[in-house]
């Protein structure tokens, strides 16, 4: 059975951001560039798995890669935006969609923000400082 959190740290107060990825590597380097937040960082490698970590754990931000191997981002999307619990959690995109279209859909979704992979380290940063608020 797939692990379904894992946490960097555990202090009550800590920020909470969920990042989804089916690729391992790219969570282990979201967790490095998120280690400046000292957040507690819960993963999923599949939607449903995210789904069901968002309505337990409830974050305060979710990194959501849009190529997932059961549900893809958008459906992702639709089924936090219409679940009273999670509904107000900011999603940001982070794809290797980099087409305007792509981008707007998502955006039309639901998704707070986007960024393309592959992504600089400092724009990844300051896009989860400002839905964090910490701008």
């Amino acid at each position: 059975m797939e692990v379904l959190a894992k946490s960097v740290a555990t202090t009550a107060k800590q920020t909470r951001i969920l990042a989804v990825d089916d690729n391992e590597d790219n969570l282990l380097l979201l967790s490095e560039v998120l280690n400046v937040f000292d957040c507690s960082l819960l993963t999923a490698t599949s939607g449903q798995i995210a789904l069901i970590i968002a309505q337990i754990y409830n974050p305060d931000l979710i990194l959501l890669d849009v190529m997932l191997p059961d549900l893809n981002g958008i459906e992702v999307v639709f089924h936090l935006k219409h679940n009273p619990t999670t509904e107000n959690i900011p999603v940001i995109a982070v794809t290797a969609l980099a087409r305007q279209e792509d981008r707007d859909r998502l955006l039309a979704a639901g998704c707070s923000d986007y960024i393309s992979k592959p992504y600089m380290i400092e724009d990844l940063e300051a896009i989860v400082r400002r839905a964090l608020g910490q701008i």
